[in-house]
């Protein structure tokens, strides 16, 4: 069921895979290379507005979704080194920065949110992400709102 395990027991030797995936959901069959189809993938799921949108309409299912997209693409950088920075970026740019969807995440699933944050803060502390410290601190900050936010625990009152 994930297929970056796959990819990972591929080689014994500690030697990353060259993959190739076939693309034959259209009528054109298109071959790429992993790191190619990652950033497919990434531009027309994790990083498109009419994906993350409706995911976001499917209430804590739909979060839970977007935080397993990210966790598969960081799959990719363990087992194969096959995500480009970009891609850690924009979805922190996305998914974190941007306050508004931030917020219905935290409303709608803050465990998915919470794990989406684990990710990036793994990626970049096992040198997949190159990031500011800025970025850093604001993904320390979210985790510690949405551990709040799980254990009820309410500073304003």
């Amino acid at each position: 069921n994930d297929p970056t395990k796959v990819v990972q027991g591929l080689r014994k030797d500690g030697k990353k895979p060259t993959a190739l995936i076939a693309d034959t959901t259209t009528a054109n069959a298109q071959v790429r290379t992993l790191s190619g189809q990652v950033r497919l993938d990434t531009r027309t799921k994790l990083l498109n507005p009419k994906f993350y949108e409706a995911a976001l309409k499917g209430g804590y299912e739909g979060v839970r979704e977007i935080s397993k997209r990210m966790r598969n693409t960081y799959g990719w950088s363990v087992t194969a080194n096959a995500v480009d920075n970009f891609v850690y970026e924009d979805a922190n740019d996305t998914y974190i920065n941007d306050e508004d969807i931030r917020k219905q995440m935290m409303d709608r699933n803050p465990e998915a949110l919470r794990d989406m944050v684990t990710t990036f803060l793994e990626a970049n502390s096992k040198g997949y992400w190159e990031t500011s410290e800025e970025n850093l601190d604001k993904l320390r900050q979210v985790y510690q709102e949405c551990e709040d936010k799980i254990e009820g625990v309410d500073f304003v009152a």
